[in-house]
Order: structure tokens, then sequence, then C-alpha cells
């Protein structure tokens, strides 16, 4: 079996966080931390970063990873999502001829990923019937407690029954952590799709996951990032 490849998706052109993707979080671009964790993970042919950007190309390969090719015009667009990117990358490297059995999607904006976290993921890849691989946490607050709003303001629950359960009474529910997806290449290519019943969850606590959308969001993820590390 070939080794894993990681793709790193890294567009340039963030509007709700300019140069998202290359900020400087706790001390050095945030890309740096995805492509090291996946360098130092040591399970990878190859770390690669897909982007249209030059300046995200040049940073990249300053921390270590590859840039191969650039991202064609078609999935640099604000409509392109991770799966065209990830058929664009798949199909520029089969021309060239090389294809790995299995590979992993990093997100550029993922500080919480580390070598063990890819290393233990992966583990449950191996097994047969496991195509894909997530990491989740559970939501903080049941979901199936939650309210919308009606027109006037008003407010009313999305789920009556659940609303009116105690939480301690209600299925745990999980979410995407954001940060990396594990996947069978041949898998992948004929289904289009993670979600489903070949799909493995890789548990994440609670306190190394955080969403970066805006000013706050980042602000928070340092924040858990210290934490994490001991730095408070």
């Amino acid at each position: 079996m070939t080794k894993p490849y990681a793709i790193i998706t890294a567009r340039g052109g963030s509007k709700r966080v300019p140069k998202k993707n290359i900020r400087e979080f706790c001390g050095k671009p945030i890309i740096a931390y995805s492509i090291e964790a996946a360098l130092e993970s040591g399970l990878f042919g190859d770390v690669m970063v897909s982007t249209d950007s030059e300046e995200i190309a040049e940073i990249a390969k300053r921390y270590g990873a590859n840039v191969p090719f650039m991202r064609s015009e078609k999935t640099s667009n604000d409509y392109a999502d991770t799966t065209d990117v990830l058929y664009e990358v798949i199909d520029m490297y089969r021309a060239r001829g090389i294809q790995f059995d299995t590979f992993c999607c990093i997100y550029p904006t993922a500080p919480f990923i580390t070598p063990e976290k890819l290393r233990e993921s992966y583990r449950l890849l191996q097994d047969k019937d496991v195509y894909n691989v997530i990491p989740m946490v559970p939501f903080s607050f049941p979901p199936q407690r939650g309210m919308h709003l009606k027109d006037g303001g008003y407010i009313e629950p999305v789920d009556v029954e659940g609303a009116n359960s105690r939480s301690q009474d209600l299925p745990t529910i999980y979410h995407d952590c954001g940060q990396f997806y594990w996947m069978k290449t041949d898998a992948y290519l004929k289904n289009g799709d993670i979600l489903n019943n070949h799909t493995k969850p890789f548990f994440v606590p609670e306190t190394e996951v955080q969403d970066i959308d805006n000013e706050t969001d980042w602000q928070l993820a340092e924040m858990k990032y210290k934490f994490m590390k001991g730095m408070i």
C-alpha cells in the first residue's frame, strides 16, 4: 500500500477574516501548524498545499510543504467546495503518474491538529470496512433544546419533544470539528461523500476545537491553543 498524501486546502481571498490562512497565530502563520503536524507525523508520502495564492504557496514552502501545482480558476472561486478541490488534486497527481490509496484533507486553520491525533485517527482507517475518519466533538448544549425565531420576533422550539426533555435524557449529538478528514481514495472518488455507513468518528476534546469565522472566533482559538499547550 502506498503512503497516504496530505492535502491542505488553502484558498486565498478570505473575506470575513482577511488573509485568514496565513495570518499570524500565536507567533507564526496559522497554516504552519497544519503543515508541521503533518510532516512530524511521519505518515505521509507528500504534504502538499492546494492554493491559488502565490503568497500562500511561498509561506507553505517555507514551512516544508510541497506546492506542485496551483489551483485552476474553476476551483478558486467562491462557489468551489472542498470536493471540487480534492477531485482536482487527485486528477492532477494521476496525470503525473502518481496515485495514493488514502489521503488526509487538512484545513489550513486548524492549529489544534497534532502529529499524535493524525497517527491515532489514521489507525481507525486500517479497518477494511472503514472508508473515512472524521474528528468529532459533542455539542456543548443539546441542539434538541434549541429555539428559532418566528414571524413577529417570538421564539418557538425547534423540537418540541426535545425542549420538554431533560438534557441527560437526550441522546448525544456530535458535530464535525472542521480540522481534517481521512479518506480512502477510490471510495471517495466513487461516492463523493464522506458521511456514509463507512465513516468512523475520532473524538476530540471541546477545548481543542474552535471554528474560526470572525475575530471573536480567532481570539477564542488562541486562548484554547495556549490552554492546550499549557501556556495559560
